[in-house]
Formats: C-alpha cells, structure tokens, sequence
C-alpha cells in the first residue's frame, strides 16, 4: 500500500489558505500538491478526506471572501437542509454590500446588494439568508420550475413556514423590489407537499403549459382500506398523474406502485404515467395526454 500522504495534526479535516500553511511552515510547496490535499478554489485547500460536498465548497469560499458576504441562493438553500439545491461542483452564492469591495473569483457567484439583518440568521458562525429570503432570491435567480422545486422542499421539511413566505413575498411587492413579481408567481405555485423535486418541476411546467394546477400527494382512500397518493391529482376530474424516476424502476417497488394504481383505476381513476425521459425530451406530448384525459372527465380550457 502507498505510504499515508504527510498531513500535519493543525491542517487535518481542515480546510484552509495554503498561503497561511505555507506562511506558518506547516507545509511545503511540495506537499501543498500533494495527495493528501484537494483545492477547493485560489488559494484554499481542504484536507483530501472530507466529503466533496456544498457545505465544503461554502466553507472554501468564506475564507476568500470578508465577513459581510452571507451565503444566498441555493447554497443557503443548501446549508438549510436542501441536499438537491447545490452540488460540489456548483459555484457559492453570496450576498455582499455594495460598499464592501470583493472582486470577480472563479467558483463564486457574487450579488451585489443591500440586504436587511432580519433577511440574515448565522448557525455555528456561519451567516446565511433566512429560509423565506432564501426562496425569493432562488426564484428571482433562477429558472421557476427548479426554483418551485427547492421552495416546495423549504416547506416540506418544515424549514419554512407559508406564513413567512408570503410575508417575505408581501414586502417584496410592496418596496416594488426586482424580482417581486417572480417572487409572487413562486409562491403561488409551491407547495409543501410534493415528494421529490422531478414531481414539483413537473407539477410547474404543466401549470405553466395551461393545464388546471394538480394537487400533490392528493389522500385517495380504497375499499380495501388502503389510502393511495398520487403524485399528482385533479380530484374533481378523478385523473391522476405519476412521475417514474429512476428508484421506480426497482423490481419491487415496481410491483408495489403498479398494483397500488391498478387499485386506483379500478376506482374509476384514469392514471397517467411520465417518465423522466418524456419529461425531457417530450413534454409536449406529456401535455397532450393530460389535457385529453382531463377534457374526457368535463374540464374545459
């Protein structure tokens, strides 16, 4: 086996400024290149053995940056609890003011901005955007379906309160802020329900493409007893939508899912399925056979 890369006990699980190690002889520059090191970005290192993940690109980042930046986006999203908002490989998020002078740096992306303290909460030293102005900024940032898809997981792990958002959304329209009105549309379309972020970026584009809004996770009791839940439901039409990501594929969570809508449809329940495939490469047809199923039960564009 190779030898155990040198680590110095002051640098390990660490992650720091390879100029301070070098500063304080910790390390040559040798061994700063070394295997036992990952450079997160200029000039910041992390000791190899953490988890490559958005909490450690955040760390990396607020050793580059003054203490007035405050993580935004969906790295605040990230550190909140949202695993899907943010990856190791995305760039950090901040928010710094515009009186503080921070230049261009590869692996950050900076907005400029005043921002109130009551937008603010710090956890363990770190400060980040509060979960309501977190998902104002993601839906003024980004594209709405996947916007939608990191509110709904804000209020579905009870991280964030629909009172707050639309207090946050309220203030943003009033102050006539940019972004407000995507803001507003964003919460008009969450919802905290929904189980996974393929089902709500779903749940918005069908919206968005005209169709009535469903409602997820929709509470359907059987005469065996059991209760389904459709991912995505018109009630008043009895049609019912399911999105087949990649884990329904497995051989019995297949079986489980199959024989739960056969159940459904034997209620009179038309049940569609899209799979993450149509959804990419052929919404439109997706469309198509939602809004024939729907017109089939009385609804009416």
């Amino acid at each position: 086996m190779p030898p155990e890369p040198f680590r110095p006990q002051a640098l390990q699980w660490q992650v720091f400024r390879g100029s301070e190690a070098l500063r304080r002889h910790l390390l040559t520059r040798h061994q700063l290149r070394g295997k036992g090191w990952l450079r997160l970005l200029h000039d910041v290192y992390a000791d190899a053995r953490l988890e490559r993940d958005h909490a450690l690109k955040c760390r990396a980042a607020l050793l580059r940056l003054p203490p007035e930046a405050v993580l935004a986006g969906p790295s605040a999203a990230y550190v909140h609890g949202v695993r899907h908002a943010a990856t190791f490989r995305d760039d950090v998020h901040v928010i710094v003011p515009p009186t503080v002078r921070v230049g261009p740096q590869r692996g950050l992306s900076i907005h400029r901005m005043e921002i109130d303290t009551s937008d603010i909460t710090t956890v363990a030293g770190v400060a980040r955007t509060t979960p309501a102005r977190t998902a104002c900024d993601v839906a003024t940032w980004f594209e709405l379906d996947w916007a939608v898809s990191v509110i709904d997981a804000l209020l579905g792990h009870g991280l964030l309160r629909p009172a707050d958002l639309a207090a946050q959304v309220g203030h943003w329209v009033a102050a006539g802020r940019p972004g407000s009105r995507r803001a507003q549309l964003a919460l008009a379309l969450a919802d905290g329900r929904a189980q996974s972020p393929p089902e709500s970026r779903l749940r918005v584009r069908l919206v968005l493409a005209g169709l009535p809004k469903p409602v997820p996770q929709y509470p359907v009791p059987l005469p065996s007893g059991v209760t389904v839940h459709p991912d995505l439901a018109w009630p008043e039409f009895r049609v019912a939508v399911e999105y087949d990501g990649q884990w329904h594929g497995e051989p019995e969570q297949l079986h489980r899912d199959r024989r739960r809508l056969n159940q459904l449809a034997a209620e009179g329940w038309i049940v569609l399925h899209v799979t993450s495939r149509r959804l990419q490469y052929d919404f439109t047809g997706v469309v198509r056979e939602i809004k024939a199923a729907l017109v089939s039960r009385g609804w009416r564009p």
